[in-house]
């Protein structure tokens, strides 16, 4: 399964890189899946889940979920959904690739977005970057291995992203 993973603290830029690739991939035929893990405790708020969610189908999405405290917004209970359980579910779909926003700790390629250098500080310790998408220049990512990206360069690293789909799919 091509599954790509968005990390970074709230309020990062996260969902709306997601909206924009998904808007890009659906517009050159694929279709896209995504899960977002609602990864501050408790059951993910209604109202929180449905902008999120809503957003990521109006962007073209075929297939959405949330995920918190054991609940997956696929109206389905168990005591904990973990990241592969929901992949499978989602591996029974006609989709070309899925977008995991959250689970930070999860083994998938990771596009990490930043705000701030102690953003950078705090991530650093992530596996399988394959690229960063800042807000802003820092001398902390010179010497990183991967592409890094300005916020505002919108067009350099959707078609960056969308090579990478070209290659995995």
């Amino acid at each position: 399964m091509n599954v790509w993973q968005v990390v970074g603290y709230k309020n990062s830029g996260k969902t709306t890189l997601i909206e924009k690739w998904i808007k890009q991939a659906s517009q050159e035929g694929y279709k896209v899946g995504t899960v977002k893990h609602h990864g501050h405790g408790g059951n993910p708020d209604v109202c929180h889940v449905t902008n999120d969610s809503s957003r990521h189908q109006q962007a073209g999405a075929i297939v959405t979920s949330v995920e918190g405290n054991g609940l997956l917004q696929l109206h389905a209970f168990q005591p904990q959904w973990t990241l592969s359980q929901i992949l499978s579910v989602y591996s029974l779909l006609p989709i070309d690739f899925t977008i995991v926003e959250g689970y930070k700790r999860e083994q998938y390629k990771k596009i990490v977005m930043l705000r701030t250098d102690e953003d950078w500080s705090s991530l650093s310790v992530l596996t399988n970057i394959v690229a960063v998408i800042t807000w802003e220049p820092s001398p902390l990512l010179a010497s990183i291995p991967y592409p890094v990206f300005l916020i505002n360069d919108e067009k350099s690293y959707l078609q960056w992203l969308m090579n990478e789909v070209r290659k995995a799919v």
